[in-house]
């Protein structure tokens, strides 16, 4: 039988669409009803998402078939009625697919049955089998195992697959981040069953289990002991309780981020399960496109270096800046945005007169919300040169690729830029520019461990580097994230990555800040607050709802609010940052405030006595 799936994945990276019962809940069917039973019930809500998903670019469509076996059918009665509501699935797929997109027939295990052990096993594989039999004669390009999350279910599905269909067929499975079942089993338990099946898969997959970032090292260690072509279909993170329902918080941005790293580490197919809907989909179509038609399967690693690595420069050595934080001495800096222009005059004579203030460092953003400014590096290399103080640059990871990034590092080294502070980037749809490229080779973590090498004399492909660069890394912390266990974990992944000091998001609420401190006390890492003197009542209303990671309280909307006119607003944003920054001194090691709208009046008025 043709294999129209191995064609695909050999000549393209092949988008999978993302989850169908998530849509189906968000059509307002609930869980006490049969969700394969709507392909009978209510076909329209099924060839509607099916098409949601051909809009947004996929590839392959995935049937409303994974609980249609007669165990798990019977259980809403509709078990008689296996063969209409398998073939009738396939039919509505394969009309939403049109000539271009692949039906897969999803079939997922059996379930629990309520017969003696010994009979067990031939049950669930003749179940399977009677299910695959009704999805290839209605004209399934192939099968797809899902969530497979046993050495058993994976026996099974071999099995069944083998015992009389010539459809090529995909074993997915679900495991956690440790690369095991929930029952413990191992990676290459599963993979033994593969080889020891009677016909090959054409593809092993990843779905379900876990969000973006927790298949990054499965994928990996799958990809090492295997060379099948490999999918990969995350959940959308892990689901949040707001307000009684479950709600995946990850954007589309955030797994496509993941999307391509995943494809940078060898997969052939990516789309997403639990969470995920067309506007992922579409999302990570448009960002995955350009590798469509190259045999893409190099891995973005950095190279272990032959050289051993030198000992890097001692912090305190690194710049005037480094040298204070090093001793824990309190230090100010002042973030001044770039112009969108090519007139540095008024953002230097800016700088000068910080460094008339006694201001330590200046912070230069890199794109912040994904705008278009002249180069910060270009900036900071003449606000050195001309103002006489030091810049903390921030380079972010969304606009150039590893080659080009690792440019601007030795360009910093070269022209004495010392301090530099590593963001992962908000994607471009956030910005005036919504259809450019993100490339994200590596994010932040990736970015603090390049630095941390080439400080040690070697770079991101392993040639050496002499003499080494001195840069102070610093690295980007949320307080008041929403996963607050995912930001803890990456924050000591930046810090094993080499990264010697962080600065906040603004706080506008000193306890989580605090609380924050007391989970990182471990690192001993020195801490710089961000600190945002609100400019109006508005500017409160826009950080409290439009940017993320930032919490302004209720009492802090009331100062504002009863503030009259714009002036006696901006003192009272004075006085709230003034407060907060009181309140913090002798807990953290320094503060960056900003200069909103540029207003650099604002930020040394917080910073004055």
């Amino acid at each position: 039988m043709e294999d129209k799936l191995k064609e695909m994945l050999c000549r393209q990276i092949v988008i999978f669409d993302g989850a169908m019962g998530t849509e189906i809940y968000r059509h307002n069917f609930f869980v006490n009803n049969s969700f394969e039973g709507l392909c009978l019930s209510s076909p329209d809500t099924i060839s509607e998402i099916h098409k949601s998903y051909v809009d947004a670019g996929a590839n392959v469509l995935t049937t409303n078939t994974y609980s249609a076996n007669f165990n798990k059918l019977a259980r809403f009665g509709l078990g008689e009625k296996l063969c209409e509501i398998n073939e009738a699935a396939v039919l509505l797929a394969r009309k939403a697919a049109g000539e271009n997109v692949l039906v897969a027939a999803s079939v997922g295990p059996v379930g629990e049955l309520s017969i003696e052990l010994e009979d067990y096993r031939g049950k669930s594989v003749a179940m399977l089998a009677e299910q695959i039999a009704v999805l290839e004669k209605a004209g399934a390009d192939f099968i797809i195992f899902e969530t497979l999350s046993s050495v058993q279910d994976t026996e099974f599905a071999c099995a069944a697959i083998s015992s009389g269909s010539n459809l090529p067929y995909v074993l997915s499975f679900s495991l956690d981040r440790n690369a095991e079942t929930a029952k413990g089993e191992t990676l290459g338990a599963l993979l033994n069953v593969c080889a020891g099946a009677a016909r090959p898969p054409t593809a092993l997959g990843l779905n379900c289990g876990e969000g973006p970032e927790g298949m990054l090292n499965t994928l990996e260690l799958l990809r090492s002991q295997v060379d099948y072509p490999i999918i990969v279909q995350p959940n959308a993170g892990v689901p949040k309780n707001v307000d009684g329902r479950m709600i995946y918080m990850s954007s589309p941005e955030y797994l496509t981020t993941y999307a391509l790293r995943y494809v940078n580490l060898g997969a052939r197919g990516v789309g997403g399960c639990c969470g995920t809907g067309p506007e992922h989909i579409r999302d990570m179509a448009r960002s995955v496109r350009p590798f469509a038609k190259s045999e893409f399967s190099s891995s973005i690693k950095i190279k272990e270096p032959e050289l051993p690595l030198k000992e890097p420069m001692p912090m305190a050595e690194k710049s005037a800046f480094a040298a204070k934080l090093a001793k824990r001495e309190w230090v100010t800096s002042v973030e001044i945005v770039p112009p969108r222009g090519y007139q540095l005059a008024q953002t230097i004579e800016k700088a000068r007169q910080c460094k008339a203030a006694g201001v330590d460092a200046i912070n230069l953003p890199d794109g912040p919300r994904a705008s278009s400014r002249i180069s910060p590096l270009i900036t900071a290399l003449k606000m050195q040169e001309e103002a006489g103080i030091e810049a903390v640059l921030h380079i972010c990871c969304r606009d150039k690729n590893l080659i080009g990034m690792q440019a601007d590092l030795l360009g910093c080294a070269a022209v004495g830029i010392r301090n530099i502070l590593f963001i992962t980037g908000d994607p471009p749809k956030l910005g005036d520019y919504p259809f450019a490229s993100a490339v994200f080779d590596v994010d932040s973590i990736g970015m603090a461990r390049i630095q941390d090498r080439m400080n040690r004399g070697v770079d991101v492909g392993g040639k050496p580097i002499d003499p080494p660069t001195c840069a102070l890394i610093g690295v980007g912390a949320d307080p008041n994230a929403v996963d607050m266990q995912r930001e803890l974990r990456r924050l000591r992944e930046k810090a094993e990555a080499g990264a010697e000091f962080i600065i906040t998001q603004p706080v506008f609420a000193v306890e989580p800040l605090l609380r924050f401190l007391d989970e990182i006390e471990d690192l001993k890492m020195p801490v710089l607050a961000g600190i945002w003197p609100l400019a109006s009542y508005s500017n409160a209303e826009f950080m409290k709802n439009e940017v993320p990671g930032v919490i302004v309280p209720d009492e802090v909307m009331r100062r504002m609010a009863q503030a009259s006119g714009k002036e006696a607003q901006r003192q009272e944003g004075i006085k709230i940052a003034k407060e907060s920054v009181a309140q913090l001194r002798g807990k953290i090691c320094g503060v960056q405030v900003s200069a909103p709208f540029g207003n650099v009046a604002t930020a040394l008025a917080v910073l004055a006595p």
